[in-house]
């Protein structure tokens, strides 16, 4: 039995975010296994990319791997470009990736069982994001 895989995701200011990023960029910081890997200004934010719209999408991904893009679409019942234009946003969160199917077609995977938010309930100076 294989374990699940769990895709966290953070809640910080964009400077707390900025400031993490250039920590690591700079090798002042490193970053650890149970941190967030996708990191959101907001909840809004985070709802915006994942609405049930998306989230129904992800999920036709994760349990029908389809062959391509043309495939995904005609199996949700949308239009080539919509999927695509979807895919994309959701691939610059790290949501989605493609690896290369039958023909040299894009095929969409996502490699997560699950997602995980977290966010302090109290921002803390001395925490950087």
């Amino acid at each position: 039995m294989t374990s699940a895989i769990t895709l966290r995701i953070g809640i910080a200011s964009r400077e707390q975010i900025k400031r993490r990023s250039i920590e690591i960029a700079a090798g002042k910081r490193r970053r650890q296994p149970d941190e967030p890997r996708i990191w959101f200004t907001s909840l809004d934010a985070i709802l915006r990319v994942l609405s049930d719209k998306n989230m129904l999408l992800l999920e036709m991904i994760r349990t029908s791997q389809p062959g391509s893009v043309t495939e995904l679409a005609e199996k949700m019942g949308q239009k080539k470009s919509n999927v695509s234009r979807t895919l994309n946003k959701l691939e610059q969160f790290g949501l989605v990736d493609f690896e290369l199917g039958e023909g040299g077609r894009k095929a969409p995977r996502v490699n997560y069982d699950a997602l995980a938010f977290e966010r302090p309930l109290v921002p803390s100076r001395s925490r950087a994001a």
